[in-house]
């Protein structure tokens, strides 16, 4: 499943916010958007996944445009976890999981039970196992963000868009996310990544982003050198190799204030 994004453009009250953003993902790969605050990584990912129209420009999937397909055709090629989820009716986590199988559902011809296995798995592969008759809405933030994992896991498309899929999650959570994602089989991957040392242990191509323009692409290596993170974020670093994956390991050495470690 190949995406391409060919100068896509977009504008909120007439101020350009994405500003002409060119990019491609090849089949396969685990692709990582960063850069500071701001910068257009949400609204370009909206546009991606069509919450917004672009002004100008083109999404792809496989050479076929996005605005061609219909919702169910595309819900079938791309899945998506956006950074907010706000529900207007409770439901279940069960019931909040399936949802994610809509586009595979026929109302005449419906396996049941295949549809409840499905679901299952990926309750259970993300940790929310014994959760399925409780309140989404009564979750912590990091139990809502699991639940709407796996509800991504089971559209079983080709490709997952995800905006910062380890937001309000600890640590352990964080990780465990990031393997489930890593161990898909046949999945293209694209996630806006707040952590920049989890970017670099799971990503194979980091995209830069600054100011509404792609300003970086490589592999991890490539672009998490001390001058570009300098570039975007306005924080020293130091890189060293982290001794379990050999990719970059970013410590940041910020500037702090004198006297406030004494």
């Amino acid at each position: 499943m190949k995406l391409e994004v060919e100068d896509i453009k977009y504008s909120i009250d007439q101020k350009l916010i994405v500003k002409g953003v060119s990019l491609g993902i090849e089949e396969g790969d685990f692709v990582g958007l960063i850069g500071p605050n701001g910068c257009g990584k949400s609204t370009l990912l909206k546009n991606i996944y069509r919450v917004y129209k672009p002004d100008s420009g083109a999404v792809y999937i496989d050479g076929r445009a996005l605005n061609d397909m219909t919702s169910r055709e595309v819900a079938k090629e791309m899945s998506v976890m956006q950074q907010e989820n706000n529900v207007e009716f409770d439901m279940t986590v069960y019931d909040m999981v399936m949802l994610g199988r809509f586009a595979h559902q026929n109302l005449w011809h419906n396996d049941k039970i295949r549809e409840r296995e499905i679901v299952e798995d990926a309750i259970k592969e993300v940790g929310m196992e014994g959760y399925e008759e409780r309140s989404f809405l009564s979750l912590s933030g990091g139990e809502k963000q699991r639940t709407l994992v796996a509800r991504a896991l089971v559209q079983q498309s080709s490709l997952i868009i995800l905006d910062e899929p380890t937001n309000h999650l600890d640590i352990g959570y964080q990780y465990q996310i990031m393997n489930i994602l890593k161990s898909q089989k046949d999945l293209t991957v694209f996630s806006s990544i707040h952590d920049m040392n989890i970017a670099a242990c799971y990503c194979d191509k980091i995209i830069m982003m600054k100011a509404g323009h792609i300003v970086k692409v490589g592999t991890p290596e490539e672009v998490m050198v001390p001058d570009m993170i300098k570039g975007l974020f306005g924080v020293d670093t130091q890189i060293t190799n982290n001794p379990v994956t050999g990719k970059p390991n970013i410590v940041f050495l910020p500037e702090i204030p004198e006297g406030i470690l004494s």
